[in-house]
């Protein structure tokens, strides 16, 4: 594929002015949803196919999510396009002051590998909504899903204003060569910086969402059995291969061997006495991602599974006890089911170790304590969280995603999509009829005396 002459293609369409439109982008979006619902089987299937996800997870995860974020956008799109009034200083008058919501133009969204339709999906209704075209470049490791998004996105959109483009390394390269208005980058660390530094040679704006280690801390006042269900949940979920799975815990030493029988047993409850046997358990992406999750267990400090299978790539659900904050598993993100165990005696010992760490892209609190929840939320930096539940603060249209730091700049969601691939382009709007002289020269101390009225 000529990415050069794609991505000139697309902005030839972009300065036709044919995305501009509410009626247009309504139909954009319409056409997307039609298209989900065709290929929504194929979908599944691919999902299957890549990650062993189940037909009930990856329609929680991936698709449901998808089709209720583009309700919301349709829902809400007429009134996100308007222009939006200010206030306008009196010593402008008579003018009025407004911000219109301009769209960036060709836009590139390259997306992961562990939710690779939704989190290529969800930026891309972002980028349609706020009037760009857009290039989507899906994740190598998700080979099916990538081939069925981009017959998808084929059927329903002309290639001049959505286009996919596949590959790996190489293909990632020679897009990021290319300039674009605006890029939506969903991965790592190391290549979000490489991302970052080739957007800087154009001066191209960036969204970079990253992960982390998210830490989960259960106080002595939690609801220990509820609070293990909900971190089960979270960790398992994708077999762990989420941004914002619960990377590990923190728990008060008081509690801590009550709270890891609570845990094991909502495993069992979950996945059976045999997850490695269980169908609908997800299994890690490749054999590199396979072995390198296995070679963060450490045997001696295995109380719970620890086994994994390189014929079907699955792992099982594992905890750690007795983990050092030196030790090699916390020092990389996990991305597997693999839930390294920390003790604390007082609150403030987790929040130093939490602090002490780059900032992670996500926070899980369980805690009774309005004090205690009150200072994680005010003194720690973090991209998002809950009190008392995981995973669910992303699982929302209604509030913008994103992390902060190491785990990222820039958020998305609903309107934050809207607003991160849209300019907000600032106009006053001068009245001919009256003309002050206040501001032209030569200036006068009358001048200088109503500048000094007007301005402070």
């Amino acid at each position: 594929m000529d990415i050069q002459a794609l991505v000139t293609a697309q902005r030839a369409y972009f300065n036709t002015g044919a995305t501009l439109p509410l009626s247009a982008r309504k139909a954009a979006l319409k056409g997307l949803r039609e298209a989900i619902a065709v290929y929504e089987g194929r979908i599944g299937t691919a999902l299957r196919s890549d990650l062993n996800k189940s037909s009930a997870e990856s329609y929680m995860c991936e698709v449901g999510l998808t089709l209720s974020e583009l309700s919301f956008v349709e829902k809400h799109l007429a009134s996100w396009m308007r222009d939006r009034p200010h206030l306008t200083p009196l010593a402008h008058f008579p003018a009025r002051s407004f911000t219109v919501q301009e769209p960036y133009g060709v836009t590139l969204v390259m997306s992961p590998w562990n939710y690779p339709f939704l989190l290529t999906m969800a930026p891309l209704i972002g980028a349609i909504a706020a009037g760009n075209c857009c290039i989507v470049k899906p994740s190598a490791y998700s080979p099916a899903t990538s081939a069925v998004i981009r017959e998808m996105l084929a059927h329903c959109f002309p290639p001049q204003f959505v286009s996919v483009v596949e590959g790996g390394r190489q293909e990632n390269q020679a897009l990021l060569d290319q300039k674009f208005d605006y890029i939506l980058f969903t991965g790592g660390p190391a290549v979000g910086r490489e991302v970052m530094a080739k957007a800087a040679v154009h001066l191209t704006p960036v969204t970079l969402e990253l992960g982390g280690k998210s830490p989960c801390i259960v106080d002595a006042t939690a609801r220990l059995n509820l609070a293990a269900k909900r971190l089960v949940f979270g960790k398992l979920l994708n077999c762990g291969q989420t941004c914002v799975a619960p990377d590990y815990l923190l728990i008060h030493r008081r509690v801590k061997d009550r709270f890891l029988a609570y845990v094991m047993r909502w495993i069992t409850a979950m996945y059976g006495q045999q997850p490695l046997d269980n169908r609908g358990y997800v299994r890690m992406v490749n054999q590199k991602h396979f072995q390198r999750v296995m070679g963060l267990i450490q045997p001696a400090n295995v109380i719970f599974g620890g086994q994994g299978d390189p014929d079907t790539l699955k792992i099982q659900p594992t905890i750690l006890d007795n983990v050092d904050p030196g030790d090699p598993v916390m020092q990389e993100e996990i991305f597997g089911p693999v839930l390294p165990v920390l003790t604390f005696d007082h609150i403030q010992e987790a929040l130093d170790l939490v602090n002490a760490r780059p900032r992670p892209l996500a926070l899980y609190l369980f805690s009774q304590d309005k004090g205690v929840q009150e200072l994680f939320l005010r003194q720690v930096p973090f991209g998002g969280g809950c009190i008392n539940d995981t995973i669910i603060h992303l699982a929302t249209s209604r509030m913008p995603f994103g992390g902060v730091g190491h785990s990222g700049m820039g958020s998305y969601h609903g309107k934050a999509s809207f607003d991160t691939f849209s300019h907000q382009k600032s106009i006053v709007k001068k009245s001919t009829l009256v003309d002050l002289p206040i501001r032209y020269a030569p200036y006068t101390a009358a001048q200088e005396k109503l500048m000094r009225l007007f301005l402070r």
